[in-house]
């Protein structure tokens, strides 16, 4: 029979297991050096060189298809049917940029929900919202340093995914798998984002996102919730190298919009 020492000992020996298990679980978040983009400025010089002085000077924001007086410009992508970016007007590198989290920081994903007629016109139709997403990339996932958001047709297999999340939750970020990766989905009744604001949302309601924003994606999905009610679903995901993934959110839309 084992002694009452003895097992005082392997007491003690397991609660220091789950001690050191939980420090570390607790371990903040390293993400990896960020890439250098050899050639990150050619939006900004679009941006800064053409649409602003153009629509300035002759009324004529080309190639941007709108240059907003809200300090943001829409411009179709070069690849995709019917692929749009819109913009900040100002230097913004990125979702890792501190500006997008000032009290006084436009809303971009309100801004590029509110274009989504571009994507329509490309299309010749009209798109239901459950069709339309807006995606910003992580520094590991994208190619330039200004602050983009794709605004496109979304995948239609992410479409059935987010359906058999079930009925949305307010304010629960519930795990769902997509395109191979681990996300985050979020729903929303704020059906045109009046109060919400994706990046300020992820960097207060994730822990370690704030500290670590360059390392995440996030991507916007127009939804329905109960009797119909327009919303959203908010997705993000972070960076994990080692399993291949560049915390790139633009892979959940279709650029051929395949509907």
């Amino acid at each position: 029979m084992p002694s009452r020492r003895s097992a005082v000992w392997r007491l003690a020996q397991a609660l220091a297991v789950l001690l050191i298990a939980s420090c570390a679980s607790e371990r903040p978040f390293i993400p990896p050096p960020p890439p250098i983009h050899a050639n990150g400025q050619v939006l900004w010089r679009i941006i800064h060189d053409q649409c602003v002085p153009g629509q300035l000077a002759r009324g004529d924001p080309a190639p941007c298809a709108l240059v907003s007086p809200d300090g943001f410009v829409v411009l179709k992508d070069r690849d995709g049917a019917t692929q749009y970016l819109v913009m900040p007007t100002a230097k913004i590198t990125g979702i890792e940029d501190p500006s997008v989290l000032t009290p006084q920081a436009i809303n971009y994903f309100s801004a590029a929900w509110g274009q989504r007629h571009y994507v329509d016109d490309r299309l010749g139709r009209p798109l239901d919202r459950t069709r339309v997403s807006v995606a910003v990339n992580s520094i590991y996932g994208r190619s330039q340093d200004q602050l983009h958001l794709h605004v496109d047709c979304l995948d239609a297999s992410v479409g059935t995914a987010l359906a058999s999340v079930g009925a949305p939750t307010k304010g629960r970020w519930r795990p769902i798998r997509l395109k191979g990766h681990a996300y985050h989905a979020l729903w929303i009744a704020d059906d045109a984002l009046i109060a919400t604001n994706p990046f300020k949302l992820l960097a207060a309601s994730i822990p370690g996102a704030r500290r670590a924003m360059g390392a995440w994606t996030l991507a916007l999905v127009g939804a329905r919730g109960r009797g119909g009610a327009p919303g959203f679903y908010i997705l993000a995901d972070r960076v994990d190298p080692a399993a291949r993934d560049w915390a790139e959110a633009e892979e959940l839309q279709d650029h051929a919009c395949r509907t």
